[in-house]
């Protein structure tokens, strides 16, 4: 074993093709004889189907096949739960125990067009008849916890709760006898789209071995395979998942979109002798309609610490709408249970967290993972006490930190590695918080007026985090690897086998080095096979944080067991290892007490920014991020990782609004749902690599990706009201929202002429 490819900023070896226009995405793949399919949508957020006639939309020129709701096996699908039916239909005879006849979401699937051309499928999709019966639509949070309507009956008869989680600890009514001070607030965190650069496209057809094979942009081949083989009612080596390169994912690839209509699609027409290639793609307003967000949710915080800054208890009520299907809220709701307190050690907690079924856009994973919700919330609440108390922000996060051997929330020791008290120094240092703020540098919100120095206010805020690696909470983790080693006397080639999804973020290339570093070879001496179940185990899903932990103990098994046979004169020599992280336990509905997590990964970032209060404009000039890598496998994907992230929580925080009227999203567009563009986006982003190593983590590795965007809305908050005075407790923090607010506070002229 050796460490020399390990520190070392290799270059991304899918770079060249990406660069150069020559990688194959989902969305590229075409072959002579390819058919084109069409999912329709049922555009009903709340309907029973009565009917449903084809006959029109069959007799297009071109059309090849119409599918609907009979055709499917086992019309169920779901990444936690099977609740969601492939497609919305009448008269379905497959098995499932999910009603078929009812569209609870304007994206849900009620029909697969396949055609000689887009535009036969196109046409005759809108040829589709179906009569509707209107059902009366749970829009939000508040009227689904009215009750008047019940979204999911099959699933809770009684009222709209989809999950709940509950937690104790300690003596709440002792910390409050206790507390000096108190600071509470209601927080109302939006829906947000994941954004990624390619949208939703897949590639089907029976390969070889007669099995049904999809190729798409994805986060975990195995699950996917999973669950196209229950809907299709079929063993598991009958459906292979392949994925090309991946243009971005961040939670949002995590649960179905195209996966099992298209395998359905290339099983039905083998079914009829035709084994032509089909080929699926969305439209970004699809995308945006057709796909998870990010939970919205509402959150009542109230904390009390003592005169000398120390936090003594903290309560919390936090409600998170789900959707009208679990997707993956049962652990994004224990993930914002765990987080809503923060990253600090609390002696008295109560916390009650519950999820509701709307109508509404489903929420799932997306970057963070529940932690930007509770850590917005918690590191708000502490700023608020810092500046009602006079203490730094930085000095009240070192008193009530996390450190080693500290008890976490839910009652139980801090797993090893807590360098939480580092991360702040760190960035503190780096961002010169001691130091005085220069006066704002003179901006215009509009490039068409000079600059009004008067109406710049600048301010600085900090915050910190942490996240867990890997899903834990009770969920059985596993990472499997092969790796095989080739020559005579020398070992002169290096194959390596794995499920992990490289979603953007380089894992293809870490994952090589570690392999070299473990084997003792140059790195070009490995040849890498990625996210294809017919050659790789199952190396669980890229999120989470999770992969380059997972995969390098996974790799690190694998390698051991082959360089042994290898000395035992195997030739080629193979090894195998599935690695198993220390076990967690599931969140209690009662009292929440156990091990949540194996693992963390930890944060900090500071924040410096200028408002214009008569526009409401909001210009970030520097941002210093320090997260801490445990070992900097490779340092440059790293810094890209941390300026991501920082990208994406300036959008969550200021730019992204993702509205959404009674139900139905209107506004699914990029003209009108703003990502940051180039003009947007931080002025400078100062990324700080901490390298404390994990005991349990691969050469001391600990996941990193999503941790820079956590603390960095509660950052801008914590440096707006330093500018301003003003508390902001709803994201996002677009110009009339601020303007309206910082008003209604009394800042800013009064519009008439004064």
């Amino acid at each position: 074993m050796s460490d020399e490819p390990l520190g070392v900023s290799q270059k991304r070896g899918d770079a060249p093709a990406k660069v150069t226009g020559v990688a194959q995405y989902p969305g590229d793949k075409w072959l002579e004889g390819t058919l084109y399919a069409k999912v329709v949508f049922s555009d009903r957020p709340h309907a029973r189907m009565l009917s449903m006639d084809t006959s029109a939309a069959r007799s297009v020129g071109g059309v090849v096949l119409v599918l609907t709701a009979p055709d499917v096996p086992v019309n169920e699908y779901g990444l936690e739960v099977f609740d969601q039916p492939v497609l919305v239909g009448v008269n379905s005879t497959g098995r499932s125990a999910v009603p078929s006849d009812v569209s609870h979401w304007e994206a849900d699937h009620v029909a697969i067009v396949v055609a000689e051309s887009m535009e036969a499928a196109e046409v005759a999709s809108k040829l589709i008849r179906i009569d509707w019966e209107d059902l009366p639509t749970v829009g939000d949070i508040d009227e689904a916890l009215a009750g008047n309507v019940l979204v999911r009956p099959d699933i809770n008869r009684s009222n709209n709760i989809c999950c709940s989680y509950r937690l104790r600890k300690g003596d709440v009514s002792a910390g409050w006898d206790a507390a000096d001070v108190e600071v509470s607030a209601e927080y109302q965190l939006p829906h947000q789209e994941h954004a990624y650069l390619q949208p939703e496209a897949a590639f089907g057809y029976m390969d070889d071995n007669n099995r049904i094979t999809v190729e798409i942009a994805g986060q975990w081949t195995r699950s996917d395979q999973e669950q196209i083989a229950h809907a299709l009612d079929l063993p598991l080596d009958r459906v292979r998942v392949i994925y090309p390169a991946i243009g971005g994912a961040f939670g949002g690839r995590e649960d179905m979109s195209l996966q099992i209509v298209l395998a359905l699609a290339v099983w039905r027409l083998s079914e009829q002798g035709i084994r032509r290639p089909v080929r699926m793609q969305w439209s970004r307003e699809e995308s945006i309609i057709g796909h998870h967000k990010r939970h919205r949710g509402r959150i009542h915080a109230r904390w009390g610490a003592t005169r000398e800054g120390r936090v003594v208890v903290a309560e919390a009520d936090c409600m998170l709408d789900a959707g009208a299907y679990y997707y993956t809220t049962k652990t994004v709701l224990g993930h914002l249970h765990l987080t809503v307190c923060g990253a600090y050690e609390i002696p008295n907690l109560r916390v009650n967290s519950d999820a509701v079924f709307t109508n509404a856009v489903p929420g799932g994973a997306f970057r963070g993972f529940g932690a930007p919700q509770g850590s917005f919330v918690a590191e708000t609440q502490m700023n608020k006490l810092a500046a009602l108390l006079g203490i730094d922000p930085v000095e009240i996060r070192r008193i009530n930190c996390l450190g080693e051997g500290s008890i976490g929330p839910t009652g139980t020791v801090m797993p090893p590695g807590v360098s939480l008290a580092t991360v702040i120094d760190r960035c503190a240092e780096e961002a010169h918080w001691r130091e005085q703020l220069a006066e704002p540098p003179d901006f215009s919100p509009f490039a068409s007026l000079p600059p009004d120095s008067r109406s710049l206010r600048r301010g600085r805020g900090f915050a910190c985090a942490f996240k867990n690696v890997g899903f834990s909470l009770g969920f059985p983790e596993r990472c499997e690897a092969k790796v095989v080693l080739h020559g005579s006397n020398n070992i002169d080639r290096v194959e390596l086998f794995s499920g992990a999804a490289d979603v953007g973020q380089g894992s293809d290339t870490v994952l090589r080095q570690m392999t070299a570093a473990a084997v003792g070879v140059p790195m070009d001496h490995v040849e890498a096979h990625f996210a294809d179940t017919a050659t790789s185990g199952d190396a669980g899903s890229t999120s989470a944080s999770r992969m380059t932990f997972m995969g390098g103990n996974a790799i690190l098994g694998a390698c051991r067991a082959a360089n042994a046979r290898w000395l035992e004169g195997d030739r080629p020599a193979v090894g195998w290892f599935r690695y198993v992280p220390p076990p967690t336990d599931a969140l209690d509905a009662i009292d929440s007490h156990g091990i949540p997590y194996f693992a963390y990964g930890f944060g900090a970032d500071a924040v410096d920014l200028s408002v214009d209060i008569e526009t409401g404009h909001i210009v970030v000039h520097h941002v210093v991020s320090a997260v801490d890598a445990g070992r900097a496998i490779n340092p440059a994907m790293i810094v890209g990782q941390i300026e991501g992230g920082v990208v994406q929580g300036h959008g969550y925080a200021i730019t992204e609004n993702l509205q959404v009227d009674r139900a139905r999203i209107v506004n699914p567009r990029f003209s009108t749902y703003l990502i940051p563009g180039i003009l947007d986006v931080p002025r400078k982003v100062r990324p700080v690599v901490v390298e404390e190593a994990d005991p349990r983590g691969p050469w001391g590795v600990r996941g990193m990706a999503e941790v820079p965007l956590i603390p960095y809305a509660p950052a801008v908050i914590a440096a707006l009201y330093e500018a301003t005075g003003v508390w902001f407790d709803r994201l996002p923090l677009t110009p009339d929202y601020v303007r309206a607010h910082l008003r209604a506070h009394g800042v800013g002229r009064i519009l008439d002429g004064s």
